[in-house]
């Protein structure tokens, strides 16, 4: 196994850019399962984040009582309820998304558990984060396995410690650590902190580092995490391989972070994007 530093190539600025005579579905639709009522906003952040990444369609899917408010502050993302008429499971088989961001401010409890175990069910690829990642940790087989090999986790270290707690005990190396997760979990993980890692059970790691950029601690604020899964899931949504859509994320959330410079929140991020792209 042989560690690499990313960098950015010309192959990854055009495979980035879009061209030609393509309709928005060709770049696919990402959808994002949104936590419940007064939670939602993580969710609408990675949706933002899964649009100005590129991803031709992006939709919210939330309980039926927080329409309203996803609906008063999102225009070009659609928003989807599910409840009483339409089951999430009807309403995920509907969307048809090419991929799922899940996790967000999606809370711990028993009605959590049945959204992802639905949405790992559904065999596209997942970006997981946050509470999903917990919810993982903790359920002890009564979920489905994470089926899609291009499917992305990604957790902080202390998400990362649930899921791998002995190895904790082991090491403090961040490389072995991802690698471990990855392995054990079979899929993609992109493992955040100031050198971020991207491991997968056949891939040699990846790292993402911070340092070349003065801005990147302006990262260390609410809800960056929440647009970094946009960004990957909007990456899985128009084709890309959990790798690539893990490397890219995580280089162009940290230059958004240095363009934008002092004072970045969230919000900032994905309008920010477009200047990077071009």
């Amino acid at each position: 196994m042989q560690t690499h530093f990313f960098k950015m190539t010309d192959a990854h600025w055009n495979a980035l850019g879009k061209s030609g005579p393509g309709h928005k579905y060709r770049y696919g639709h990402a959808a994002i399962v949104s936590g419940p009522l007064g939670r939602g906003g993580a969710a609408r952040l990675a949706a933002r984040g899964a649009l100005r990444i590129g991803a031709g369609v992006v939709s919210v899917l939330c309980k039926d009582d927080a329409l309203v408010e996803h609906a008063c502050q999102l225009n070009a993302i659609m928003v989807k309820p599910f409840g009483p008429d339409i089951s999430f499971r009807g309403r995920l088989s509907e969307v048809d998304p090419q991929a799922i961001c899940i996790g967000p401010n999606l809370g711990l409890g028993s009605s959590s558990q049945v959204l992802l175990g639905d949405v790992l069910a559904l065999g596209r690829p997942v970006c997981i984060d946050a509470d999903a990642i917990t919810i993982l940790a903790n359920g002890k087989g009564f979920l489905p396995k994470i089926s899609h090999a291009q499917s992305v986790l990604t957790p902080h270290e202390g998400e990362l410690r649930r899921i791998i707690p002995e190895m904790f005990e082991q090491t403090n190396c961040r490389v072995r650590l991802a690698q471990t997760a990855a392995n054990k979990v079979g899929c993609v993980v992109l493992f955040k902190g100031q050198d971020t890692v991207i491991a997968s059970p056949d891939h040699d790691p990846v790292v993402v580092s911070s340092n070349r950029f003065e801005h990147a601690s302006w990262l260390a604020t609410a809800g960056s995490g929440d647009v970094l899964s946009g960004f990957v899931t909007g990456l899985l949504a128009r084709g890309f391989d959990g790798v690539q859509a893990a490397c890219l994320a995580a280089e162009l959330h940290l230059r958004c972070a240095d363009a934008f410079g002092a004072g970045l929140i969230a919000e900032d991020i994905p309008e920010t994007l477009p200047k990077i792209l071009r």
